[in-house]
């Protein structure tokens, strides 16, 4: 997955107001106690990122 593509399904799911909150802010389990930023800065892939986005919040793609 694209970073680009990532990003579209992000603000989708949060609004362009609230994405970057989210995706700073909340550390999340999935990513082993890492926000969605850390996580994609320490090289964890877009796809991976975004399944566990996915599975933390019962979302449907």
């Amino acid at each position: 997955m694209r970073l680009t593509l990532f990003w579209e399904r992000m603000t989708e799911q949060f609004g362009p107001g609230y994405v970057d909150s989210f995706a700073r802010d909340h550390v999340m389990s999935e990513l082993g106690g890492r926000t969605v930023l850390q996580a994609l800065d320490q090289g964890v892939s877009a796809k991976e990122v975004w399944a566990a986005v996915r599975r933390s919040l019962d979302l449907r793609d």
